[in-house]
């Protein structure tokens, strides 16, 4: 079966660092792109960054120059690295891929970064 796997995240105070890394259960060529969503209480789930297959990545302009979005195609993995963290970074972080074959997007369950300030 098809699974995205989350790691990481956890507690952080403002201004530190951590990583997240989003394992595929099949094959990380399975997909289009993928990405990571992150959703805060009483708020809309929003994209903070997306890699394509071919490299091209995008980042939602209030994490830009702080978080780096990759991918370990060997791996099966993505990875978002966070720094200069900030309490409003604090939610739920889900890892997102939309697959070629099935045309369907598939989420993880979702890690949960909070940051203190």
């Amino acid at each position: 079966q098809v699974q995205l796997v989350e790691s990481g995240g956890g507690l952080v105070q403002a201004g530190g660092s951590t990583r997240l890394s989003c394992t595929v259960s099949t094959s990380i060529f399975d997909f289009v792109n993928m990405g990571w969503y992150r959703q805060a209480p009483g708020k809309r789930r929003e994209l903070v960054a997306i890699v394509a297959a071919g490299g091209n990545t995008n980042y939602a302009d209030s994490v830009k120059g702080r978080f780096t979005i990759s991918r370990d195609n060997a791996k099966n993995t993505v990875y978002l690295q966070m720094n200069s963290l900030r309490p409003e970074d604090t939610a739920v972080y889900y890892c997102n891929g939309n697959h070629r074959g099935y045309g369907v997007n598939y989420w993880g369950k979702g890690t949960p970064v909070t940051v203190s300030s």
